[in-house]
């Protein structure tokens, strides 16, 4: 069913979760590029409120299933990450956004080792991070991070509140 302004008003969180998730896949039906850069590029193509929940997405994976500074390693982009700041202030994410820049800011402390450990084994990594002083730094924020996911489904619930407030941000034609 094609996403409008009225079927946005009139259905569930759950629904609306559903549609977002279905006009994500019509615009972007391979999901992730595994180069960054044409999949930001991709991105550029789609309206804006959609471009900020897929660039959410993976943030949203990486808390669930790790930490804030095991994505860093697993998406090792600046300019994607400087965009996922940019998808999080504008889906009105503003804690998360802070906790994500200062995580970032970080980051970069150890970027050139992230990069040189996961350029041929992502197991160098895996082995370095364990009790590395980035982990240990990017701890506190991960923290707070998994606590405000236990909120409104957590960045998902960005996703429908967004969506209902600016409608006409993440219908595409």
């Amino acid at each position: 069913m094609a996403l409008t302004e009225a079927r946005i008003r009139e259905c569930t969180d759950e629904e609306l979760s559903k549609l977002l998730s279905a006009e994500l896949n019509r615009w972007l039906p391979h999901g992730h590029d595994p180069d960054l850069d044409l999949f930001l590029a991709r991105l550029g193509l789609i309206p804006s409120g959609l471009r900020a929940m897929a660039l959410i997405y993976q943030l949203d994976v990486s808390i669930t299933l790790d930490d804030l500074g095991w994505h860093f390693a697993n998406w090792h982009h600046r300019r994607y990450c400087e965009q996922t700041i940019w998808a999080l202030r504008e889906l009105e994410a503003f804690e998360h956004a802070e906790l994500f820049v200062l995580a970032y800011a970080l980051a970069q402390l150890w970027w050139d080792k992230i990069g040189e450990l996961i350029r041929y084994n992502f197991n160098d990594f895996v082995a370095w991070y364990q009790e590395s002083e980035l982990e240990k730094a990017t701890l506190p924020l991960t923290e707070r991070m998994w606590e405000l996911q236990k909120v409104d489904r957590g960045l998902f619930g960005y996703w429908t509140s967004y969506a209902r407030k600016y409608p006409r941000k993440v219908i595409g034609t």
